[in-house]
């Protein structure tokens, strides 16, 4: 039961590995980088799971509890902005070579590099 998380982000990390170098779409392709992102910030925050351990938020603990390590949360949020950030100058490039091929297939605007 434990590892369940960790089975996730392997799903995840393949399907994300799939849609990025098997598809030929360019939005496809985002999506795959989109997913691949989701599976790296659930390994951070599964990393830093600790069982029966309290939120990293109170500043009074109850006394022998243990509590979770804010760091992961703390770096998981600080990824999802950065992959916030990096999907939006994605999609932005994307309809940038979409107005200028007219497709958003690779090949097609390989063959149009002329």
């Amino acid at each position: 039961m434990k590892y369940i998380p960790f089975i996730a982000v392997a799903l995840m990390l393949g399907l994300g590995l799939y849609a990025i170098l098997f598809n030929r779409n360019l939005i496809k392709i985002a999506i795959g980088l989109s997913i691949v992102e989701s599976a790296v910030n659930l390994f951070l925050i599964a990393l830093g799971y600790v069982k029966g351990a309290v939120a990293p938020i109170y500043t009074m603990a109850p006394a022998g509890k243990k509590m979770v390590l804010p760091t992961p949360q703390a770096l998981t949020l600080t990824a999802i902005v950065i992959g916030l950030a990096t999907t939006a100058l994605l999609l932005s490039l994307i309809v940038m070579a979409y107005k200028h091929y007219g497709t958003l297939d690779v090949r097609e605007m390989r063959r149009l590099r002329g």
